[in-house]
C-alpha cells in the first residue's frame, strides 16, 4: 500500500466501497476513522448501514474534528481509512475553525502517520454554482482541500460510476 492514497468522486460514485476494498486487500488490520456526525435519523441510519456493510473486523475511531489525534493513535501494522474529508471539512467550517490551519495540521498528521492511509473525499466542483455564499465557500474550500491532499498523496484515484481511474500513481493489483 502506498503511504497515502486519496480517493475522490461524486455522491454515490462508489468511492467509499473502493477505498474499503483497498484497505481490505492490504491484508493489514483495519482502522476506520469516521468523520460523520449523526444529527438526524437519516444520518444515524446511514452510519449504521455503513457499519453493518463494513463488518466487525474494523477498529472504528470517531473523529469529526480532530483527525490529527485519530491518526496519531494508528499502529504501524494497520491500514487506516478516513471516510471522509468532506464531512471533516464541513465540521470544521460549521465550527468556525481556521480552514487553512486545519488543513495544514491534517497534512502534517498524514505525513507523520506510521500506517498507510486511504482518505475519501467528494468532488463537489462539477455541479452548478451554488446560490448562497456559504455553499460557494464550502465548494471552494473542498476544491482547495482536494488539491492539497492530491499534491501530497502517492496515489490519487477518482471513482466514477463505480469505476476507479488512477490520476496519480498505480492502483495496486
Amino acid at each position: 500500500m502506498p503511504p497515502l492514497t486519496l480517493v475522490v468522486g461524486g455522491a454515490r460514485s462508489g468511492k467509499s466501497a473502493f477505498a474499503e476494498r483497498l484497505v481490505v486487500a492490504s491484508g493489514r488490520p483495519r482502522r476506520y476513522i469516521a468523520t460523520a456526525e449523526a444529527w438526524d435519523a437519516e444520518m444515524r441510519d446511514r452510519i449504521a448501514r455503513h457499519q453493518r456493510d463494513r463488518g466487525s473486523d474494523w477498529t472504528t475511531v470517531e473523529a469529526p474534528l480532530d483527525l490529527p489525534s485519530a491518526l496519531a493513535s494508528a499502529r504501524p501494522e494497520e491500514a487506516v481509512l478516513i471516510d471522509c474529508a468532506t464531512l471533516w471539512l464541513t465540521n470544521q467550517l460549521l465550527a468556525g475553525h481556521d480552514l487553512p490551519a486545519q488543513t495544514e495540521a491534517l497534512v502534517s498528521s498524514l505525513a507523520a502517520c506510521c500506517a498507510p492511509v486511504v482518505i475519501v473525499s467528494n468532488e463537489t466542483g462539477w455541479g452548478i454554482v451554488p446560490e448562497n455564499a456559504l455553499a460557494r465557500r464550502f465548494r471552494d474550500e473542498q476544491g482547495r482541500l482536494n488539491q492539497r491532499l492530491a499534491h501530497v498523496a502517492d496515489l490519487v484515484v477518482t471513482v466514477i460510476a463505480g469505476l476507479p481511474l488512477a490520476l496519480k500513481g498505480t492502483i495496486p493489483a
